[in-house]
Order: C-alpha cells, then structure tokens, then sequence
C-alpha cells in the first residue's frame, strides 16, 4: 500500500522511521551523519586513552604493567569503532560479540556504550533488560581487573552502573517515541485508505443507483419500441395514419432511449464524479398521468384509480418508487400482456402507508414468438427498491388468473 504521509525530508529521519518500514531499512543521510559522529567520537576516544595509558605516569604504569597490554587495549577499542558500521543490522550481536571486551578494555568504552544504546533502541524490552543485565555484570569485574588507583572499587563500580542505566533510560525513551511515531502513521494510512475506500464505495453506490434508474426507463422505452415495431412487423398492410403514428412513436421513443442511455453512460465514465454531483430531476407521484397518458397513447387500454389522501404531504421518495412500480407493472404489460387491460390503483394515507396495484389479465393465446430480453430484471430491481424503502412488494398471478403486481410502501404522519 502507498504510504498516505508524504514526507518531506525523509533523509532526516533515522532508517527505522522512512518509507520503507516493513523490510530492512535503509541508511539515511541522518544514519550516515550520526555514524560517522559515533565512529570518529569512539576513534577519538581510542587514541586518548592509548596515550594516557602510555603516559609515565605511575598511576597507569600501575593499571597496565605490560607494553604489550596498552596495545592489544588499543587493539579491540579499534576493533570496536570499525564494528559501530555494522552496529544497526546487528545490534544484539556485536552486544554478545563485544562483551568480552568490556572486562578489561578502556579503550573500547565508548564504542561499547554506543553498542549497547543501540541494541536498547533496535530490540524489544526483554532483550534490553537481558543485555542491560550482562554490562552490570561486567561492570564488576571490569573495576577489579582495572582498578582505580584515585577511588575506591564501590565508587568506581557505581559510576558505572549509572552509566549504564542512563543509557538504558535513553535508549527506552527513543524506542517509545519512534514507536509512537511509527503507530501515528500507521493510524494516518489506515485513516486515509478508509477514507479513500469510503469515497470509491459511495461513487460506486451511486453509479450503481443511477443504472438502477435507467434500467426502468429504457425498459419502458424500449418495450414501446418493440410494440410498435412488432405491430408494423405483423400489420404490414395498416393504414397509412396508423403506420405514420406508430413510426412516429418510435422516432421518439428511440430518441428518448438514447438520450437517457448517453447521460447514464457519461455518469459512469466520469471517474471524478462524486456522489453529491447535481443531477437531473427524478420523477414523482405528480408526474404518473404523463407516465399512463404515454401508455395510452402508445395503444395500451390503462385505468387508473387513485385514492390518495393529502398527496402534496406525500415524501419525494416514496412519490418516485410509486412512478417507477408503475412504470414497471406497465412494461410488463407490454410485454407479456399485449393487448390486455391495465388497471392501476393507488389509496394510502400518512400514518397508513400507500399501496399501489398493477393489474391485467394473463393473455389467451399464442405468446409472442420473440420475448424481449431481459425478462424478470425489473421486478428484481423494484422489490430491492421496496425493500430499502421499508415496503413490501407481492407479484404473482391471483386466483382469478389475473396478473397482479402490488407494493405498500411506508408513509409516516408526520
């Protein structure tokens, strides 16, 4: 997953933090810096201690008896600064490899620190505490076997516990805040992907909703077309009114057709459209005479009885899956009933909800030789409306063999 935080320079930020979190990570240009710093502070360290140690001075004379120790002391503080390269990939062994070391060698004292810190910051708790408890350990003998002639053995074994605990208080504190930040930018990530997601879920809700919506109006549309046609196609002999008019109604049919089909599919090309983009006005309960005079006027005999009370307090939305149950029973009538009587009833009250039926008698004969496609589409289409809307949608033939599709739809009093 790309990262949601831009970073804008990530060369600041130690390794662990940078974009490549979940693999090895990188050394930065900030890793390089502070390297480098650790690397010449402990190769410092080396060549002060391996001239005091050399000094006349009778109190290192008495530390370190022999030439050759001051040179193998200088040996492993060498051997320990050229390890702090190597100190990030692997932190907890250099610990175990180095801690030999840190019995008699003064040299190496501050690559030893730096080790150590590192190992606190880069593993877990218990590994900390396990290291932290093998440096206290040799932390005692490392004053018996280079005692101080200045001080006495439990100040200088003191010293040294402090210093390590120090460190390890240090080295905690780094680990938790980069932790913090690390769980900061994941939450970031996360939040910005949800988002993201909720966005692309809501986009595809609504392309989804805006075909929905389109599927019953080219429905409608192309199921004029094929009564039409299928009536020039069986009637070639009509005359010449008849035929002018059922042309007529398929020129506009057809051109309605492709309007509504060009604006849903420009909906779904558009990628940034977003859900609360304006869009066209959709048909309500006021607009269902224009809907059965359509029908009518296309040849289908449709009685409409309405009993609907106080119908300007009816909601928007339930108005609009009236038009489209409507628009639907109606198609269906085209298609399977041709010819047969519609009668469409509308009653309902607020507080009572409002039923709408679709009803036509089952046709008596041969059925059509070529069914329209896309039969049973709209009636899955219209009981998901129902049912998000909180309704009930029943449709089936009824014991007079009448076809009968009927919804009631929730109407709240207030």
């Amino acid at each position: 997953m790309t990262s949601a935080v831009v970073l804008e320079h990530p060369g600041l930020l130690p390794g662990a933090l940078g974009p490549g979190v979940g693999r090895r990570p990188r050394r930065t240009t900030r890793d390089w810096l502070v390297d480098s710093l650790a690397f010449l502070a402990s190769l410092a360290w080396v060549v002060l201690a391996s001239f005091d140690a050399a000094s006349p001075n009778p109190a290192f004379a008495e530390r370190l008896p022999y030439d050759w120790m001051i040179v193998a002391d200088a040996f492993f503080g060498l051997a320990c600064t050229a390890a702090l390269w190597w100190r990030r990939r692997w932190p907890v062994g250099l610990v175990l490899a180095t801690l030999p070391m840190a019995l008699f060698s003064t040299a190496s004292s501050i690559a030893l620190l730096i080790i150590y810190f590192t190992a606190v910051v880069h593993r877990r708790t218990a590994v900390a505490l396990a290291v932290t408890g093998a440096g206290l350990l040799t932390n005692f003998f490392f004053t018996l076997l280079r005692p101080d002639p200045a001080g006495s053995y439990w100040i200088s074994t003191l010293w040294g516990v402090v210093i390590t605990l120090l460190v390890l208080a240090w080295g905690m504190f780094v680990r938790a805040r980069r932790q913090l930040v690390l769980s900061l930018r994941e939450r970031a990530e996360r939040a910005e992907a949800e988002q993201q997601l909720r966005v692309a879920q809501a986009r595809q809700l609504e392309r989804t909703r805006i075909a929905r919506e389109m599927h019953d109006v080219l429905a409608h549309r192309i199921s004029l077309l094929s009564l039409h046609a299928g009536a020039l196609e069986f009637r070639p002999d009509a005359p010449a009114p008849e035929v002018a008019r059922a042309a007529g109604v398929i020129r506009d049919s057809a051109h309605a057709a492709l309007q509504d089909l060009r604006e849903v599919i420009g909906v779904l090309r558009a990628e940034t459209a977003l859900p609360d983009d304006p869009e066209r006005p959709q048909p309500t309960l006021d607009d269902l005479p224009a809907l059965i005079a359509e029908s009518r006027a296309a040849g289908t005999r449709v009685e409409l009885r309405e009993g609907v009370a106080a119908p300007d307090r009816l909601p928007v939305a339930v108005g609009r899956s009236v038009y489209r149950i409507v628009q639907e029973g109606l198609t269906n009538a085209r298609k399977h009933a041709h010819g047969a009587a519609v009668t469409v009833g509308l009653n309902g009250a607020p507080g009572d909800g409002l039923r709408v039926e679709i009803r036509n008698r089952r046709p008596v004969g041969e059925a059509p030789r070529t069914p329209i496609p896309g039969t049973g589409t709209g009636l899955v289409g219209i009981a998901e409306r129902v049912s998000l809307a909180g309704g009930r949608l029943e449709h089936g033939c009824d014991e007079r063999g009448d076809f009968r599709l009927a919804a009631w739809l929730p109407w709240p009093a207030t």
